[in-house]
């Protein structure tokens, strides 16, 4: 069935309730690869649960893991949207924080289709999934850039193009994340169980070597080398933070994250140096708060 861009956009959004503990915290961080040097008290604010820090893209998973008892693959359930999965993929992402992630505690998320774009021989969707308390207060906004390919040509609107080059001059600086080779594996228990990520043979079928690290674990090693090498250590400080997935990573390589900075809009771009810079993220900001 093609998309029903009129139902999609029309539909009531879908409420559910996230809830999360300070060990689901804990084990998100240390699929960012957090904690490696454990004498390290700025290590240790992420990873341990005294004086416990929680790095914004928690909101990418909170509710998801193991204490919501949701370990299984991810997948696509949104009214007039009725694709094959194997045609999607997650193309960009962005995450806009209005109160710290509380280390531990609840909120209601809820998701509606906010735009369908016709990019011609693919389709762009963007989900929306807004996260308030229960007592109303706005914590975060997240939307979701799903490209499906083989459903665009529908005569809908092209949208916005995506204009984000980097600055004409050396980054302001440059920081390394190396990722561990077992990372995807404990990632994956945060949220996302997709074989991909730790089958070698269902990783050849989708035309990978061996399994990838997750697009969003990516977006976390990002966030946190920043919020570590630029923000001094506080997440509070991150307000927006938007990419473009442009490659995927394998578990065990290196991400390096070139660093412009203007004020509180800094300009990224991350890379694999072990595959000759390719980009990883791309047309990457992010807004923080002085």
């Amino acid at each position: 069935m093609p998309i029903d861009v009129t139902a999609a956009l029309a539909a009531e959004p879908t409420v559910r309730e996230a809830a999360w503990t300070e060990r689901d915290v804990l084990l998100y961080h240390l699929g960012l690869g957090a904690g490696v040097d454990s004498l390290d008290p700025a290590e240790l604010g992420w990873v341990y649960e005294k004086n416990l820090k929680v790095l914004p893209t928690f909101a990418m998973v909170a509710g998801q893991g193991i204490s919501a008892g949701t370990l299984k693959p991810a997948g696509m359930n949104m009214p007039g949207i009725d694709i094959d999965l194997r045609k999607i993929l997650h193309a960009g992402q962005s995450l806009t924080l209005h109160a710290p992630i509380p280390t531990s505690g609840s909120a209601l998320v809820a998701s509606r289709v906010a735009n369908v774009w016709d990019k011609g021989k693919a389709a762009m969707i963007v989900l929306e999934q807004a996260a308030t308390d229960h007592d109303g207060n706005p914590l975060w906004t997240t939307e979701m850039q799903i490209w499906a390919r083989g459903e665009g040509g529908f005569g809908g609107e092209a949208g916005p193009d995506a204009v984000n080059a980097v600055p004409e001059r050396a980054a302001d600086k440059v920081l390394v994340s190396k990722t561990g080779t077992a990372q995807a594996l404990v990632y994956r228990l945060s949220a996302d169980m997709n074989p991909l990520h730790a089958d070698p043979a269902f990783a050849q079928m989708a035309g990978f070597d061996r399994p990838i690290l997750h697009g969003l674990a990516s977006y976390g090693v990002v966030c946190k080398a920043v919020v570590d090498g630029i923000l001094g250590g506080d997440p509070s400080r991150v307000q927006n933070f938007s990419v473009r997935f442009a490659g995927s990573i394998y578990p065990g390589e290196t991400i390096e994250t070139s660093v412009w900075q203007d004020g509180d809009t800094l300009t990224l771009l991350a890379t694999c140096p072990e595959r000759d810079g390719q980009p990883v993220l791309t047309h990457a900001t992010m807004e923080v708060r002085s």
